[in-house]
């Protein structure tokens, strides 16, 4: 049947729908200058240790979040909960199940997201989206789901953070290919600018750039040759989309420069994964390789809030 005759049929359902707030359309993206305007000026830099609750799914995992306690040193907080590619619709809606909730919450970090952001005891909200990305946008009501998260995470004085990750490595479109046109024309475009647009007064939240991240690594690589334990970008992987220890590291550094718009550079690369056990150690010329590629992404993005 044709699309057109499909939402012909649909209209008087949606427009009843709607009536009961049962349906609601998602607004057009906030302008492309609104939105640059947001960024105008840097975020406001935190005071001392920061509270941190990340949202999300196995692109989140334990052992980063972890590690990322350990490069922020004591007084950094942090709590999360997980899914199996949970999208956040899932951990909006109590009624919708979380794919392997019982398996990925199994510790002592866990806290019930609903709770833990109406409770004031983080000031940090990291949160991301279940891939294949464009799935949760057109099935998962991604924008939506954003602005529920941060309107919740505002109205408990919290900032929010919006992880981007990536795509399967074997992914057809092409996994380095995806990095460069999925920030703009998905992340930013179809979810970040779409959740700013249902708000009264945007305020922004800021961009945790794990894929840009990646793409540099990925490139820089490709151009210097093998260094430490890695012999490509891939070593940095344990299978087609999920992080090693070393790939972990990476993205703690990325989670680190932004929430503390610090340089990661000098930080300790010798870790602990969630468990206690030893992480696998970059060793000190790819960690600093590492911390410097992070900066440097992170301070040419105006999204991060990061001063450049």
């Amino acid at each position: 049947m044709p699309k057109r005759l499909i939402l012909f049929l649909l209209s008087p359902v949606l427009v009843v729908l709607g009536a009961l707030g049962l349906y609601t359309r998602d607004p057009a993206p906030l302008d492309a200058e609104r939105f640059e305007a947001l960024y105008s000026e840097p975020a406001p830099a935190p005071d001392g240790r920061r509270q941190v609750y990340h949202l999300g799914h196995s692109l989140v995992g334990r052992d980063m979040p972890a590690m990322l306690a350990q490069l922020a040193g004591e007084g950094h907080g942090f709590a999360s909960q997980l899914g199996w590619g949970a999208p956040l619709r899932s951990h909006w809606d109590v009624d919708e199940p979380i794919n392997g909730f019982d398996a990925e919450n199994a510790h002592s970090d866990y806290r019930d997201a609903h709770e833990a952001v109406a409770s004031g005891d983080y000031d940090a909200l990291v949160l991301t989206e279940m891939v294949e990305l464009q799935a949760a946008i057109d099935y998962f009501d991604a924008a939506r789901m954003l602005h529920n998260w941060t309107d919740k995470a505002h109205g408990s004085g919290m900032a929010v953070y919006f992880y981007e990750t990536w795509h399967q490595l074997d992914d057809p479109k092409g996994w380095r290919a995806r990095l460069d046109h999925d920030l703009g024309a998905l992340w930013e475009g179809q979810i970040m600018r779409v959740a700013l647009a249902m708000e009264d007064t945007p305020q922004p939240m800021y961009l945790i750039p794990g894929g840009q991240v990646m793409a540099a690594m990925a490139d820089a690589l490709e151009a210097k040759g093998p260094l430490g334990p890695l012999g490509s970008y891939r070593d940095i992987f344990s299978d087609e989309v999920h992080y090693n220890d070393y790939g972990a590291y990476l993205i703690a550094l990325t989670h680190y420069a932004v929430l503390y718009q610090q340089s990661p550079v000098g930080l300790p690369h010798t870790l602990l994964r969630a468990d206690g056990t030893p992480a696998d150690d970059p060793g000190p010329e790819l960690a600093r390789f590492m911390q410097e590629i992070v900066w440097e992404v992170v301070t040419s993005l105006p999204r991060t809030g990061v001063p450049s």
